[in-house]
């Protein structure tokens, strides 16, 4: 039987650090730094320059992550970048990645887009691509560039969100490292997170910037997120102490916390890097992951359990041994 392991992670925030306090300051919001940690536990997140596109970022963390697999980017047969913020409508942001890391075998390349649930979306899709065995080698990544889509007016939203990438190679294998994957959606939630706003005749038409239901999200999220992790690590055969860590997407505090506390994990158990990355939506469970590993804290052998929950609506989990 063919199996899909985890063989590399890397990562990549850009420019430096932006704190709370310089956040305010620079676009004069209504808010403080105890508001923003208290409510979020975001101390600081990273933004991409001007000019800087997701391709750039994905690129960096793509290149760390094949140099941790022992890889050559001719290596790799499959992309699969998981991004809301594209470097432009078409070719896919993928494509373009592959042209930036020099893929030039004709390795399959396609973007998907699934907001913050989206590498849980792209590891899925990847582990089933090599599970059939048509392909051997594959990038999954998220890259977000969040702060293009941000009202710096809206101060329930503007504080949330960061720009990144994580990426990590996925290879065929003859023993598990995805045990087991569970994805979900539910459209009639699509509108309490949401960017509305479209391109028509090269001019933005509608509502370009992202606005949420910071209170449905909450309440939608924790449900979900428990309700998947305990059906994927049903599907893997085991049981919550089985799991090492839980890697969630890193949007909220308060949500991890409640997460890791359904499934009686401690919060020393739980990968936290939103205090200083932020919301990077689609990047934020590789960003985490490739911390957490380089880190020395999750080592070889050690279950984690990834998961995410994001616009659309979109969740799902993913239960790996590394």
């Amino acid at each position: 039987m063919i199996y899909s392991r985890i063989t590399g992670t890397g990562s990549y925030l850009p420019g430096a650090p932006v704190g709370n306090p310089a956040l305010i300051a620079a676009h004069g919001i209504d808010s403080s730094d105890e508001w923003i940690v208290e409510r979020s536990g975001i101390r600081a997140r990273h933004f991409a320059a001007e000019g800087e596109a997701a391709s750039d970022l994905a690129t960096v963390a793509c290149r760390r992550a094949l140099e941790a697999a022992g890889r050559a980017p001719n290596d790799i047969d499959l992309i699969v970048l998981a991004t809301s913020t594209p470097d432009m409508i078409f070719p896919s942001t993928a494509t373009i990645l592959q042209d930036k890391l020099g893929v030039t075998n004709g390795a399959a390349a396609f973007d998907l887009q699934a907001v913050c649930g989206g590498f849980i979306y792209a590891l899925a899709t990847a582990d089933k691509f090599i599970r059939s065995g048509s392909h051997r080698r594959a990038l999954v990544v998220g890259a977000e560039t969040f702060s293009r889509i941000l009202d710096w007016q809206d101060r329930g939203t503007c504080v949330l969100f960061g720009d990144g990438a994580g990426a990590v190679v996925l290879e065929a294998g003859d023993t598990p490292g995805i045990h087991a994957t569970a994805l979900h959606a539910d459209g009639r939630y699509r509108n309490i997170l949401a960017v509305a706003g479209h391109l028509c005749g090269g001019k933005p038409i509608g509502d370009p910037f992202l606005r949420m239901d910071g209170q449905a999200v909450f309440k939608f999220a924790v449900k979900v997120l428990a309700e998947v992790a305990e059906e994927v690590i049903a599907a893997a055969g085991m049981t919550a102490a089985d799991v090492s860590w839980l890697v969630p997407h890193q949007a909220n505090i308060r949500i991890m916390q409640a997460t890791a506390k359904k499934l009686h994990l401690p919060p020393e158990k739980v990968v936290v890097t939103v205090d200083h990355h932020g919301n990077t939506s689609a990047a934020s469970i590789p960003l985490a992951l490739d911390e957490a590993v380089r880190s020395g804290k999750l080592g070889a052998g050690e279950a984690a359990l990834l998961e995410g929950v994001g616009g659309g609506f979109t969740w799902g989990a993913a239960l790996v041994t590394l």
